[in-house]
C-alpha cells in the first residue's frame, strides 16, 4: 500500500496526465475508471473520480420513486383513456429515469464504480427523448380533420379511438401535414437517443478521454435541441393560426390546460438539452459543470420530473376521450363498418353532426 497515491490535499485534484501514467503503471495496478476499475474510497481519493462526489443518496433515491410514481400514473391514464402510445412512450422515458438514478446510487456506494457510471450516462440522457417522442404523437393528433375520413370502424382499438374527439382542431392550419411528425419527429428522436447512447459508452469504455465519445454525444444533444426547436416553431406556428382563424371555437378550460402543459413540458425539455450541451462541451475530464451536483439536480432531475408531471396533468386524454362521442349501440350494426355520420359529439345538449 506504500505505493498508492497518498490521500491528502495535494494530492487530490491530479491532473490527467498525472491520472493517465498512473492507471497504466504496472504498480500499483489501481485502475481509477474504466471497465476495470478497482479504486474505492478506501484507496482512492474522491477527487479522483469523475463527478469528483458522491451523488446524493436522499436525492436520488427521492427520484427513484418520483419517476415511479409518474410511471404508476401514466399506466393508469393510459389504459384510462387508451392512449397506447403516449402510454409506452412515457413508460418507457420512466423506466429509462428509473434505471439512471440507481446507476447515481451505484455511485453514491462506490463513486468510482464503473457499471454505476456507464448506467446513468447512458439512460438519464437518453430518457428524454422518449418524453419528446409521445409530445410529438400528441401534437400530430391534434391537427387531424375529422372530415378527412370516411368511415370509422365498429370496434376501434388503441391510439385510432381518441380520434373521434379532435374535431376541435383543424389540419388544413398546419404548415406541413399531421402524418409527418411521426415521420420526421420519430425517427429524429431515435437517432438522438442512438447517438447519445453511443457517445456515452465510447466515452465511458475509452475512461472519459475519448473525443470521439464526446464527439457523438455532442452530436446527439445538439440535434435533438435542433429537433426541438423545429417542433416548437411548427406549434407555437399552428397555436398561432388556430387563435387567429375565424373558423375555429376558443379553447375549452380542459384544452387550454393541455395545450399549457404540453408547451410547458416541451420547454423544460429544451432548456434541459440545452444544459446538458453546455455541460458536455468541455469533455467528462475538464468540466467544472459536470462536477455541479447542484446543477444536475436543478437541470436535470428537476427539469425532467416536472416535464413528466405536466404531462399527466395535461394528459391527452383530457380532450382526446371517447366519452364524448356516442357509439351505436350493437344491435344497431351488423358490423364491420359504421358511417363516420352515425357518430355525433354531443356539447351542451346539441347534437353536432361531424361529416357535414
Amino acid at each position: 500500500m506504500d505505493d498508492l497515491p497518498s490521500n491528502n490535499a495535494s494530492s487530490a485534484a491530479p491532473d490527467v496526465g498525472f491520472i493517465s501514467t498512473y492507471m497504466a503503471s504496472p504498480l500499483p495496478k489501481v485502475v481509477v475508471f474504466g471497465p476495470g476499475s478497482n479504486c474505492t474510497l478506501e484507496i482512492c481519493d474522491l477527487d479522483w473520480s469523475v463527478y469528483k462526489y458522491r451523488p446524493s443518496l436522499p436525492v436520488n433515491a427521492t427520484f427513484l420513486a418520483l419517476f415511479g410514481a409518474a410511471m404508476v400514473i401514466h399506466i393508469y391514464l393510459g389504459i384510462r383513456w387508451r392512449s397506447w402510445w403516449f402510454m409506452s412512450f412515457m413508460i418507457s422515458g420512466c423506466i429509462f429515469e428509473m434505471i439512471g438514478y440507481s446507476g447515481r446510487i451505484m455511485l453514491y456506494k462506490n463513486p468510482f464504480s464503473f457499471p454505476g457510471f456507464l448506467i446513468q450516462i447512458i439512460t438519464i440522457t437518453g430518457a428524454p427523448v422518449f418524453f419528446t417522442a409521445a409530445i410529438y404523437v400528441t401534437l400530430s393528433k391534434t391537427q387531424v380533420l375529422y372530415r378527412s375520413l370516411t368511415h370509422l370502424r365498429r370496434r376501434l382499438t388503441g391510439i385510432l379511438s381518441i380520434i373521434c374527439r379532435i374535431e376541435h382542431f383543424s389540419a388544413a392550419l398546419s404548415r406541413i401535414r399531421p402524418k409527418l411528425f411521426y415521420y420526421f419527429f420519430i425517427p429524429a428522436d431515435i437517432i438522438c437517443l442512438v447517438l447519445q447512447a453511443a457517445g456515452g459508452a465510447v466515452s465511458t469504455v475509452s475512461r472519459g478521454v475519448s473525443q470521439r465519445g464526446i464527439d457523438i454525444a455532442m452530436v446527439g444533444l445538439i440535434l435533438q435541441v435542433v429537433v426541438l426547436v423545429i417542433f416548437i416553431a411548427l406549434f407555437g406556428d399552428y397555436m398561432a393560426r388556430y387563435v387567429r382563424s375565424q373558423i375555429t371555437k376558443r379553447f375549452t378550460v380542459r384544452e387550454t390546460v393541455f395545450f399549457v402543459c404540453l408547451a410547458s413540458a416541451t420547454i423544460l425539455i429544451l432548456g434541459r438539452c440545452a444544459y446538458r450541451c453546455y455541460e458536455l462541451k468541455e469533455g467528462y475530464t475538464h468540466s467544472d459543470l459536470i462536477t455541479n451536483e447542484g446543477l444536475f439536480i436543478a437541470m436535470e432531475g428537476a427539469l425532467i420530473y416536472m416535464s413528466s408531471l405536466l404531462l399527466c396533468i395535461g394528459h391527452p386524454g383530457l380532450i382526446f376521450y371517447e366519452r364524448g362521442c356516442e357509439k351505436l349501440d350493437d344491435d344497431d350494426a351488423s358490423g364491420d363498418e359504421i358511417p363516420l355520420e352515425r357518430y355525433v359529439y354531443r356539447e351542451s345538449e346539441t347534437e353536432i353532426g361531424i361529416a357535414k
